[in-house]
C-alpha cells in the first residue's frame, strides 16, 4: 500500500470534469469541459494542469480516486450494449409489468418507461427455487446450451442472468452463467445474486439488467484510463467512488459497474459531510448544483443518509415510481435536471420551464459561444450579472453576454413579452423555486423540517444561487466552503475505502436462530472486508443493520444490530431497537394486536477503513465589515432590480472579514453571489458563512 501522500480526485459531469490535488494537506485544482468522445482526455489534461501548479509529475502521484456520470448517463441516454436477460421461465416480462404502481394516478395518459431489454431480447429458462432457497424443479442445461448460440448469433455484447429467488439459493444462476461463459467466450455475464441479492424480483432483475447494460462500455473507458495514465508516467493504483460512498478497486467496478451511477454525487455528500464534522453542525443540508444537474441530500449526525435503492431518469418530475429502479446501497438524494447548462424553455401554457434537457458542455450555454443558440441557466446568470463574463473560471474561458441577451431574447422573452433582463430573472427564479421545492419534498419524506438545516453549498453553479435558495426555504446560514467549485473531486479524496454487502433472509424474531445468523453475518463481513482490504491495511469499522417490518407491510425501516456475536438474549434488544425506530418514523409503535409478528427481511454489512476526524473550527458570526472598492451591477431579487454590488476576490479577504450584501465574491472555480438578504463572513479555514441579517 502507498504512502499516499499525494491524492488526486477526478470527478467526471456531464459538463465539466473536476480535478483536485491534495498534496500533504496543500489542494490545488481545476476544472475542464467534459470531453464526451474521449471522457479520459479531460481527466490527463486537468491532472496535468494541477500537476503543473503543484510542481510534480504523474509519475509523483500515489493514488488516483476517480468517479464519473458515463455510467448514468448511458442508462438516462439508452447507449448501453445490447443485452440478453435470461430469466425464470413464467418471469420474462417482470421489467415490463413492474409493480403496477401508478404513480400519477390522476394522468389519463400515463406512460411507463419502456423496459431497458426489450421482450424479444429476454429469454425464459425452465428450472425453479422455492423462497426458502429449496430447488422445486432442476435448471434445463439443454435450454441453456442451445441459447448460448441463440445470444452468440444475435450480435448481443452482454448476458444478465436474474432467476426468481437467487438472493436465497443461487446456485441455478451461478451454473446458468458457466455454462453460457463455455460457449461465449469473452462475454461479460452479470448475475443478480451476485449484484443484488436483495428480494423483490422487479427490482433485482432490473439492476442486473442495467449492470450488464453498461459494463462492455465501461470496462472499455475504465482500461482505456489506465492504459493512458500508465502512457503519461503514471504508476500509482486507481480506485472508483461508489455509489454508497466509498472506494473500490477498478477490477470490482468493472464487474459491479451499476455500483458507480451516483458514484459523483456521493462524493459531494461526502465532502459536505466533513465540512459539517469540522464545524459541529449536526443537521445539515447539501446542495451540489452542477453544469447539468442539482443534488440535495440530508446529513444527521456527520453522515449523509443512506438507502438500498433509488431510480434513474424519472419520467415525471419528483414521483417515486416514475423512473428506473436501482437496488444497490447508495447515499440518498433528490436529483434534478437543474444545473448551469440546463435549458430555459416556454411551454404550451406559457409559463417558464427549466431542463432537464441540458447544453452540456458540446455546444454549451448560448454564451460560450460555440454554437448554442438556446438559453441555459448559465446565460441567465451571464445576464443578472452573477457571473463575470471576462473572468469565467479564471478567464480560462471568455463568455459573450451578447449572446446570453440574444438567446434570451429569442427563446423566452419574445413569447412572454418581457425584456432580457426580466425573461433572466423569470428563467433563474423557476430554477431556484424547482430546487426550493426539491428540498421540501426531500425534507418532507423524511420527516424532517428544512429550515433547521444548515445549508453547504458546492459545485460550479451552487454558490451563485445558494443565497436565493435559503430566502425561499426560510434558512439563515449557509457554508461554502474552500474548493466548493470542485467540491465532489476534493470529496472522492475524503472517502474511505468500503463497500456494504447485503443479504436477504426473511427471520421473525420469534423464529430467530443465533447461530444461522452469526454464520450469514460472518460471511458477509468476509466479503464486505475483502473489498476494503484491496485498498487499505488499516483497522475496518464495522456496521451492521437489520431491515425489519411487521408481517404483512410491504417495506422496512432500517435497524442497527450489534456488532458482536449474537445470542438468543439478544432478541429483546433487537425487538425494542425496532420499535423505538418505528415511533421515530411513524409516530408510534403498533401495539395490542396479538400474533403480530416482526420480522427482519434484510441484512447489511458495512466496512470501510477508520479516517482520521477533521480539525474542529468554531463557527464565526461576527467580524469587521470591509468597503471592496470594485462593484458592478447585479440582479438583487429582493430589490427586484439590478444593485450596486461590491465585487471582491477570495483570495483578498482574511479570516474575520464580513462583505455586507449584496456582493459577489469571486474566484476560478466559482463565485458566491450574497443576496442583499445576507452578510458574508470569512471563516479561519477560508470557508464563507453566509449569515442572514438581522430584521
Amino acid at each position: 500500500m502507498t504512502t499516499q501522500d499525494i491524492r488526486l480526485g477526478a470527478d467526471i459531469g456531464g459538463t465539466f470534469t473536476d480535478v483536485a490535488l491534495d498534496m500533504r494537506g496543500q489542494i490545488f485544482s481545476t476544472k475542464v469541459l467534459t470531453n464526451y468522445t474521449a471522457p479520459e482526455q479531460a481527466i490527463l489534461d486537468g491532472i496535468q494542469i494541477v500537476s503543473k501548479q503543484a510542481g510534480i509529475g504523474f509519475e509523483d502521484l500515489d493514488i488516483i480516486i476517480h468517479g464519473t456520470t458515463l455510467a448514468t448517463n448511458a442508462l438516462i441516454e439508452r447507449r448501453g450494449a445490447k443485452t440478453a436477460l435470461v430469466t425464470t421461465e413464467g418471469f420474462r416480462d417482470v421489467i415490463e409489468m413492474r409493480t403496477e404502481n401508478r404513480f400519477e394516478q390522476y394522468d389519463l395518459n400515463l406512460t411507463l418507461p419502456a423496459p431497458l431489454i426489450p421482450r424479444q431480447d429476454r429469454f425464459p429458462v425452465g428450472g425453479r427455487m422455492d423462497a426458502h432457497g429449496n430447488e422445486l424443479q432442476p435448471l434445463d442445461e439443454e435450454r441453456l446450451n442451445a441459447l448460448a448460440d441463440d445470444i452468440r448469433e444475435g450480435g448481443f455484447g452482454a448476458v444478465a442472468i436474474g432467476f426468481i429467488h437467487s438472493y436465497q439459493n443461487a446456485a441455478h444462476e451461478e451454473r446458468a452463467r458457466e455454462i453460457l461463459a463455455a460457449k461465449l467466450p469473452g462475454m461479460p455475464i452479470s448475475i443478480s445474486a451476485e449484484v443484488s441479492p436483495q428480494m423483490r424480483e422487479f427490482e433485482r432483475f432490473n439492476t442486473v439488467c442495467a449492470n450488464a447494460y453498461v459494463r462492455p462500455q465501461m470496462e472499455d473507458y475504465l482500461i482505456r484510463l489506465q492504459a493512458r495514465l500508465k502512457e503519461q508516467g503514471a504508476k500509482c493504483p486507481v480506485f472508483m467512488i461508489h455509489s454508497g460512498g466509498g472506494l473500490i478497486s477498478v477490477e470490482t467496478a468493472i464487474e459491479f459497474p451499476v455500483r458507480l451511477i451516483e458514484s459523483g454525487p456521493a462524493g459531494g455528500a461526502i465532502f459536505a459531510a466533513d465540512v459539517a464534522a469540522r464545524f459541529g453542525l449536526e443537521k445539515v443540508v447539501s446542495y451540489d448544483m452542477g453544469g447539468t444537474t442539482a443534488k440535495i441530500c440530508l446529513i444527521e449526525d456527520f453522515t449523509p443518509q443512506t438507502a438500498r435503492s433509488f431510480e434513474v431518469a424519472r419520467t415525471y418530475r419528483f414521483s417515486k415510481g416514475s423512473g428506473m429502479p436501482i437496488s444497490i446501497p447508495v447515499i440518498e438524494m433528490i436529483e434534478i435536471g437543474a444545473g448551469g447548462g440546463s435549458i430555459a424553455w416556454v411551454d404550451s401554457m406559457g409559463r417558464i420551464q427549466t431542463g432537464p434537457e441540458s447544453a452540456g458542455s458540446e455546444p454549451g450555454p448560448a454564451c460560450y459561444g460555440n454554437g448554442g443558440l438556446r438559453p441555459a441557466i448559465t446565460d441567465a446568470d451571464v445576464v443578472l450579472g452573477k457571473i463575470d463574463p471576462n473572468n469565467f473560471a479564471g478567464g480560462a474561458i471568455q463568455l459573450s453576454k451578447e449572446a446570453a441577451m440574444d438567446a434570451i431574447a429569442g427563446e423566452v422573452g419574445a413569447k412572454l413579452s418581457l425584456s432580457p433582463l426580466e425573461a433572466a430573472f423569470g428563467i433563474a427564479e423557476v430554477v431556484d423555486e424547482n430546487m426550493a421545492n426539491a428540498a421540501r419534498v426531500h425534507a418532507v419524506e423524511n420527516g424532517k423540517n428544512i429550515s433547521d438545516n444548515v445549508m453547504i453549498a458546492f459545485g460550479g453553479a451552487a454558490p451563485l444561487h445558494a443565497a436565493r435558495l435559503c430566502e425561499k426555504l426560510g434558512i439563515d446560514r449557509c457554508l461554502i466552503p474552500p474548493g466548493a467549485g470542485v467540491g465532489s473531486a476534493i470529496g472522492f479524496l475524503k472517502a474511505p475505502f468500503g463497500y456494504e454487502a447485503l443479504a436477504s433472509r426473511l427471520i421473525r424474531l420469534s423464529g430467530f436462530d443465533p447461530d444461522a445468523v452469526n454464520a450469514m453475518l460472518s460471511d458477509l463481513c468476509e466479503t464486505a472486508e475483502s473489498f476494503v482490504r484491496t485498498g487499505s491495511d488499516g483497522e475496518i469499522r464495522r456496521e451492521i443493520t437489520g431491515f425489519m417490518r411487521y408481517q404483512g407491510q410491504g417495506w422496512e425501516i432500517p435497524v442497527a444490530i450489534p456488532d458482536r456475536r449474537l445470542t438468543a438474549d439478544d432478541i429483546d434488544l433487537i425487538r425494542d431497537r425496532f420499535r423505538e425506530n418505528y415511533a421515530r418514523f411513524f409516530g408510534r409503535a403498533i401495539d395490542g394486536l396479538d400474533g403480530l409478528e416482526i420480522e427482519i427481511v434484510t441484512w447489511s454489512v458495512k466496512a470501510s477503513d477508520l479516517r482520521p476526524r477533521p480539525d474542529q473550527n468554531d463557527l464565526t458570526t461576527r467580524g469587521t465589515i470591509v468597503a471592496p472598492q470594485i462593484h458592478r451591477p447585479v440582479f438583487d431579487p429582493q430589490s427586484d432590480a439590478l444593485c450596486d454590488s461590491a465585487i471582491i476576490s477570495r483570495g483578498d479577504l482574511t479570516p474575520g472579514q464580513c462583505i455586507q450584501g449584496p456582493a459577489v465574491i469571486v474566484e476560478r472555480e466559482t463565485s458566491t453571489v450574497v443576496t442583499s438578504s445576507f452578510d458574508a463572513l470569512l471563516q479561519h479555514d477560508g470557508t464563507i458563512l453566509l449569515i442572514r441579517k438581522e430584521a
